[in-house]
């Protein structure tokens, strides 16, 4: 199996071109990343993304889920921003509490979770990219 950080290589070389503005940072942005491979240190990460695309292909419903079950309660929260505005409307007051309300539930949740989350799905959608652009129909 190629390494899919290795196969990733193409990937990020056209990302380096399109942020990096001077071509002297260019080729020394590549150098650095060719470098990484070469020490081995995007192993470590190739491996923790090989363990998110284990999770996602898992026969286990629970396990296969999980991710877009979240997607979906994101988008709930998004379209009841619908109906918030028409109670906004009518009882501002009720809106307020509301909203009041889910901002402290949100704000118990520590911020080392939503640290947790954000590297997770970052690391399986970029995962699944490299793999959708790897595979070959």
């Amino acid at each position: 199996m190629i390494g899919l950080i290795t196969a990733a290589l193409p990937v990020l070389g056209k990302l380096l071109d399109d942020v990096i503005e001077t071509d002297a940072e260019k080729a020394s942005a590549k150098a650095k990343l060719m470098k990484l491979v070469q020490d081995g240190d995007l192993k470590e990460m190739e491996t923790r993304l090989s363990a998110i695309l284990a999770e996602a292909n898992s026969k286990d419903p629970w396990t296969s889920r999980a991710r877009p079950s979240f997607m979906y309660v994101i988008y709930i929260l998004i379209l009841s921003s619908i109906p918030m505005g028409i109670l906004f409307a009518v009882y501002p007051e009720a809106a307020g509490k509301v909203t009041v309300g889910f901002q402290g539930w949100l704000g118990a949740i520590p911020d080392s979770l939503y640290t947790l989350f954000g590297a997770g799905y970052l690391g399986y959608s970029g995962a699944r990219t490299v793999d959708k652009l790897n595979k070959k129909d």
